[in-house]
């Protein structure tokens, strides 16, 4: 019998993530590794377990994830977004709970490209008027 698989994609700056969701024990897999170990800082694991915890449904679903690109922090963010939209493919009825967290929305802030005659993207050169 075939496993039934719900796949997402979720983003957040540069990092990319694609998230399986399966009917398991709860074990969170990110690349190839358990999530203790990949994500070594408790807020971050915090992270990626929030949707699963809000919806109550933690420890009934296995999560793969593939996360690249980004920092520590955007990947934690990428893979809870990925999270987020495949616990909406098993149940419409978690839309209304994980709106209220602000877990449905991508975060749509990324850096600022830098500007030419400019130290950066808002920063200027020192100006001396004498």
């Amino acid at each position: 019998m075939a496993q039934i698989q719900y796949n997402a994609t979720g983003k957040r700056k540069t990092s990319i993530a694609r998230v399986t969701l399966t009917i398991g024990n709860g074990a969170i897999t990110v690349n190839d590794s358990p999530v203790e170990k990949y994500f070594p800082s408790e807020s971050m694991r915090m992270l990626v377990k929030q949707p699963l915890e809000v919806v109550a449904v933690f420890g009934k679903y296995n999560v793969f994830a593939n996360v690249r690109g980004g920092g520590v922090t955007g990947q934690a963010n990428a893979i809870r977004h990925g999270i987020t939209r495949a616990l909406l493919q098993v149940n419409p009825d978690f839309r209304g709970k994980l709106k209220k967290e602000g877990l449905v929305t991508r975060d749509p802030r990324v850096k600022e490209r830098k500007k030419y005659g400019q130290k950066g993207a808002r920063k200027r050169f020192q100006f001396s008027k004498r």
